[in-house]
């Protein structure tokens, strides 16, 4: 296709008006999944859009870069978790805690008092079968507000979610420093 029939493309869709709350999957074995949600939810923020972050696995107590921004700029953050799955003393205590954190998740996503809501690492529920997929896209399709930007992050995506997202992002690993140069994750840049 042409630049001219691009262009074209382009404005037919422009008139047809046609909005809807859009379904983002930020997956892949690389970094920065994360990131671009932090950076959607900025981006939202600042056109006045109510903005929730879920973070999944994160500790409850953590206070991380993003969570520190999040509350001076006013952007809600719950980390929902006991902990990364590695540094668990108690699975069953951290699966408990990240479905815990579904419900609450749930109720926030069907109570439509936002208009962006991210699910940070929620993949990893799915993946680890700590969640059914189907279940959790039916309730999704049912009880999602057709104009609420949803934003699922995590490596392993389960093709069922993938197939049920709008916009679906790959991130691939090509280079890392901790792999390639033994370099420690950076204040920053990782937390």
């Amino acid at each position: 296709m042409n630049s001219h029939n691009r262009t074209a493309d382009r404005g037919a869709r422009r008139k047809s008006k046609k909005k809807k709350g859009l379904v983002i999957v930020n997956t892949g074995e690389g970094k920065g999944k994360t990131t671009a949600a932090l950076g959607l939810a900025l981006r939202a923020w600042g056109h006045g859009m109510r903005v929730l972050i879920v973070q999944f696995l994160k500790h409850q107590k953590s206070n991380f870069g993003e969570t520190r921004a999040a509350r001076k700029i006013g952007i809600e953050m719950i980390a929902v978790g006991d902990g990364f799955t590695w540094t668990s003393r108690d699975m069953d205590e951290t699966i408990a805690c990240n479905r815990q954190g579904w419900d609450l998740a749930r109720e926030y996503i069907a109570g439509g008092e936002y208009d962006v809501v991210i699910l940070d690492e929620f993949t990893y529920l799915l993946d680890y079968g700590w969640l059914d997929t189907d279940q959790v896209i039916d309730w999704l399709r049912e009880n999602k507000p057709p104009m609420l930007h949803l934003v699922i992050t995590g490596r392993d995506a389960p093709a069922g979610l993938v197939d049920y997202a709008d916009l679906v992002s790959e991130v691939k690993a090509i280079k890392h420093p901790y792999d390639q140069q033994e370099i420690e994750a950076q204040k920053g840049v990782e937390f």
